[in-house]
């Protein structure tokens, strides 16, 4: 073995590591470019009205002009309705809810995954301190020796070794590493922020969907006791001769009927409120929703323009940031075409003797670069790199659909509030037309001109008129909360932790 002058190892070792430093400025792979997705220049469905003018509801009162970028700096998009109630139920479910603490720690491993990625940046420096004593068998005899001669050799060994190694990032592929792990996290924390909004409006949903029932459950109770007074007016006609028994057994069956229903509509509340006790982050029976019918107004919410979705969304973001992280997968492969370079270096102390283990002339130390090329691997790397860029390409895909589906999305909310408005009008008129019959036909069974069954006829089409009006109002109010949801609910791609924050601890 030939080994060179001290002073040239020192030199060569130099040169290694300056040459790593200026190839560790080279990174191979495609640049990523953000997408650039055209939108339409305003929502087919946006509604027409101008800033500051008051619209008429539905019930005669007044629209209100929400903004909901009021309250974008807080994030509490639901405070535009103007619920304590709601108000405090979204405050428990930020912070209880059992689906975004999933959804946040999901985001703390992937910012950790970022850290892991960065370690290989730096050498990797390991010890492994040991000791063995062997000893050897006294039959073999001492070497040259007539064999049967005994002879017992006994050694002891004392190693503290330290051993580096360190692969100069020459082509990038640990800084795309590192990159595609920060898209990723960018990733997780974007789908923490979509996961939050779904969780909020899933909340909202269900509060409406409660205060309706307990519209339908008021509408049934008035109902009932209209209809008791019916049985009971029957029976007295019925008791003095005036008419027959059949409007009896007709009121008694529209009683039963809507006693029944009565009952089915508290079933539904009591699910709803279940679920969000479950949203909220506890047990059924630990929450209770206060009865409460549903009287406010629904607010009108600005669209703004589709291309600013690109910036609410949190689900575009997350397409988008998957997108990068799949580019940078691509530049992690193509370094794979690039020979590696790493440099080891081992050094400690050895001795077979634990009194002058610890002493300078025990210590020891090797120290050289390598490089390994691969020069044959049956097109698995090119297959590999094809593989990355065909996902890219499908990532690509599945943001732009994204983008299609948040327009389509808001441009379905926007029509919803619209037409449901003009449908809230026309119910309106269908149950003043359907309590006029009511009256005419009350009238004339009074005065024994038509049969009860007119009378019955007329209660069935004023409540089912009066019922349909009040799940017009929940439909309403529910497609108000999807708007909102729609465009990004107060989030702003600003809020996206930058790579350089998921990496810090």
């Amino acid at each position: 073995m030939i080994c060179a002058p001290h002073n040239s190892n020192h030199r060569w070792l130099i040169l290694i590591l300056l040459a790593g430093t200026v190839f560790t400025s080279c990174t191979v792979g495609p640049k990523y470019k953000p997408p650039v997705v055209p939108a339409p220049p305003a929502f087919k469905e946006t509604p027409s009205f101008k800033e500051g003018a008051p619209q008429m509801s539905p019930d005669g009162t007044l629209w209100k002009l929400a903004k909901p970028q009021d309250a974008d700096s807080r994030g509490r998009w639901w405070e535009v309705y103007e619920e304590p109630e709601l108000n405090e139920l979204e405050e428990r479910l930020n912070s209880s809810n059992q689906t975004i603490a999933q959804a946040y720690q999901n985001f703390m491993a992937a910012r950790a995954l970022v850290r892991v990625a960065r370690s290989n940046y730096y050498p990797t420096v390991t010890v492994n301190p040991s000791y063995s004593r062997t000893s050897s068998s006294g039959n073999l005899g001492p070497s040259g020796g007539p064999p049967g001669t005994p002879r017992n050799l006994t050694t002891e060994n004392f190693t503290f070794p330290f051993e580096a190694s360190w692969e100069p990032d020459v082509w990038g592929r640990v800084r795309n590493s590192v990159r595609q792990a920060a898209n990723q996290a960018q990733l997780s924390a974007a789908d923490l922020a979509n996961t939050r909004l779904l969780q909020q409006a899933n909340l909202a949903t269900y509060y409406f969907e409660i205060r309706g029932q307990d519209s339908l459950i008021a509408l049934y109770e008035r109902t009932v006791e209209a209809y008791r007074n019916s049985l009971e007016l029957t029976e007295t006609l019925y008791r003095t001769g005036i008419d027959g028994e059949q409007p009896v057994a007709q009121a008694d069956l529209n009683l039963q009927t809507a006693q029944s229903s009565l009952t089915n509509l508290r079933i539904a509340r009591a699910q709803f409120e279940h679920a969000i006790a479950v949203l909220t982050g506890e047990f059924p029976s630990s929450l209770s929703v206060p009865v409460k019918e549903l009287a406010i107004p629904a607010p009108i919410i600005p669209p703004g323009v589709p291309s600013e979705l690109l910036e609410r969304r949190p689900d575009i973001a997350a397409a988008e940031r998957t997108m990068a992280a799949a580019n940078a997968l691509i530049g992690v492969q193509t370094a794979a075409f690039y020979p590696s370079f790493s440099i080891t270096a081992q050094a400690g102390l050895q001795s077979n003797s634990i009194g002058n283990w610890l002493q300078w002339p025990s210590r020891f130390f090797s120290v050289g670069p390598s490089a390994a090329l691969t020069l044959f691997d049956a097109g698995a790397r090119r297959a590999t790199l094809a593989s990355y860029q065909a996902q890219y390409e499908a990532d690509a895909a599945a943001y732009r659909q994204t983008v299609l589906t948040a327009v389509q999305q808001t441009e379905d909310a926007l029509a919803q509030q619209r037409y449901l408005a003009e449908q809230l009008v026309q119910q309106q008129a269908a149950i003043q037309a359907a309590q006029r019959y009511l009256d005419l036909a009350m009238t004339r069974f009074r005065t024994g001109l038509d049969p009860y069954l007119d009378v019955s006829t007329a209660e069935t089409s004023l409540l089912q008129e009066r019922q349909a009006f009040i799940n017009l109002r929940v439909s309403q109010m529910t497609s108000n909360v999807q708007l909102i949801e729609a465009l990004g609910g107060g989030w702003n791609r600003d809020q996206l932790p930058s790579e350089k924050d998921v990496a810090a601890k």
